[in-house]
């Protein structure tokens, strides 16, 4: 970033008395929104905050110097991005889909909720398939800035066959689903679960594929437009119903286990 970028500039400055750590009230730097959703989002930074507004998720406002100014609205649906990835691990286009939708509306300002609401976003909890001719990469170093993970998980990942990198010009890549497995699985190896313990989920995921790819491989190979489309589509909704059967009956084993 460069020495004259106005937010950066804005840090060591003395903190304006008008503006809040608290819930926002009025509009804000990017460093007081840092501050005031750290509570909530520990591993929040100045740079993540950034790269969300690259990818056009947030649009704060510009004073004629170039500071960016959050207002109460911009911070709450910040607050909506981080949740819906850390609790329902979902990529930023999807997210960007469910902002569309009304999801930034969830919530309120403050650190979350109600167990009520923690409960109904789970139950939310899904997983989204998209199919892209042109995927969005990511080099190894941005995928360990933003996930957080260690670079030595992401290379047992590649070695147990989790995820695929692809190599250009020297540097690995990943697409963004890949970069949301590593998010998920730093995530685990909090628990201890290391890669050698994820085959089980890898050969898991190559059956199923296996059979829905047995089930609409005609209608995907057609040189019908509309026919792939309609079979990209019945795709992508086989995903999520093997994927909500999966989740239910996971639910129910591990009752048995806690009861």
């Amino acid at each position: 970033m460069s020495l004259a970028d106005p937010d950066t500039q804005a840090q060591s400055a003395p903190r304006d008395p008008g503006v809040e750590e608290g819930p926002p009230r009025k509009s804000m730097t990017i460093g007081a929104v840092c501050k005031a959703i750290q509570t909530e989002f520990p591993d929040i930074t100045i740079s993540k905050i950034r790269y969300l507004e690259d990818q056009k998720l947030l649009q704060p406002r510009r004073t004629p110097g170039g500071y960016r100014l959050y207002s109460a609205s911009d911070v709450q649906r910040l607050r909506t991005i981080l949740r819906l990835q850390r609790d329902e691990f979902l990529p930023l286009r999807v997210i960007r889909q469910e902002l569309a939708a009304g999801r930034a509306q969830e919530g309120g300002p403050g650190p979350a909720s109600s167990s009520s609401a923690s409960e109904a976003r789970s139950a939310r909890r899904r997983s989204s398939v998209t199919v892209s001719a042109t995927p969005s990469m990511y080099s190894l170093a941005d995928v360990v800035e933003e996930t957080r993970a260690d670079p030595t998980l992401v290379q047992e990942l590649e070695e147990y066959g989790v995820i695929r990198g692809d190599l250009r010009a020297g540097t690995k890549y990943y697409d963004e689903t890949e970069r949301e497995i590593i998010r998920a699985v730093a995530e685990l190896a909090r628990y201890g679960v290391g890669g050698r313990n994820l085959r089980v989920f890898r050969t898991s995921a190559d059956r199923e594929a296996a059979l829905l790819q047995q089930l609409l491989a005609p209608a995907l190979r057609s040189r019908n437009v509309e026919r792939r489309k309609e079979a990209i589509e019945a795709l992508e909704n086989l995903a999520a119903v093997t994927t909500h059967l999966k989740h239910l009956l996971l639910i129910r084993d591990l009752r048995k286990i806690a009861g």
